[in-house]
């Protein structure tokens, strides 16, 4: 961890819990546009770093996604079952490497190739999360299994295809509400890919 900075001086820093992550409590000076050090303290949730693809056939002008339950959203007034792009930690993995397994593990596609696309930092106020986005073709003959995740992992996944229409159809109607997947479909769409 960097401690010291032009702008930033770590002053302490205290674990709050370290379970399925780690939060911690910094108290930090920082120094204002003014010149003047100003001491804030900030609650700092590290998870690691994590990689999300979206996998789309251009002939069916379909994706894939996954639908899986996610306990802050239910604790959010939600019902907690998400349609997202598959994703993973990197658990020390390369962010090629963990994808393809993800990929495989959660949709049950097995693929050769990749294209990483992007990374973007995805809640910066107060997670360290960085997310390596990725985008790959598929089709029939690329796929091994159900898919469905890892019940030891407390997995349960639903794989979904959906026309690319109605993906992004999902945005504006809320159906799909889930930022990397918005990022990745708006992807496909900009670059003119679907």
């Amino acid at each position: 961890m960097q401690t010291e900075h032009a702008q930033i001086r770590i002053i302490s820093s205290r674990p709050l819990s370290e379970h399925w992550g780690k939060l911690t409590q910094y108290t930090f000076d920082f120094r204002r546009r003014d010149g003047e050090y100003q001491r804030q303290t900030r609650e700092v949730y590290d998870r690691g770093n994590g990689a999300v693809i979206l996998l789309y056939n251009k002939a069916r002008r379909s994706v894939i996604l996954t639908r899986q339950f996610r306990l802050p959203l239910f604790v959010n007034q939600h019902d907690g079952f998400l349609l997202e792009a598959a994703a993973g930690l990197l658990d020390a993995l390369e962010p090629e490497e963990r994808i393809k397994h993800e990929a495989e593990e959660e949709t049950g596609y097995r693929l050769e190739q990749v294209q990483k696309v992007f990374e973007a930092w995805m809640s910066p106020g107060s997670v360290t999360e960085k997310l390596h986005f990725f985008i790959a073709e598929y089709d029939d003959s690329r796929r091994i299994s159900d898919g469905g995740g890892l019940a030891d992992e407390g997995e349960d996944i639903e794989v979904v295809e959906m026309e690319f229409s109605a993906a992004l159809a999902g945005i504006r109607s809320g159906e799909i509400a889930d930022g990397k997947t918005i990022m990745l479909l708006q992807h496909l769409a900009l670059e003119g890919i679907m």
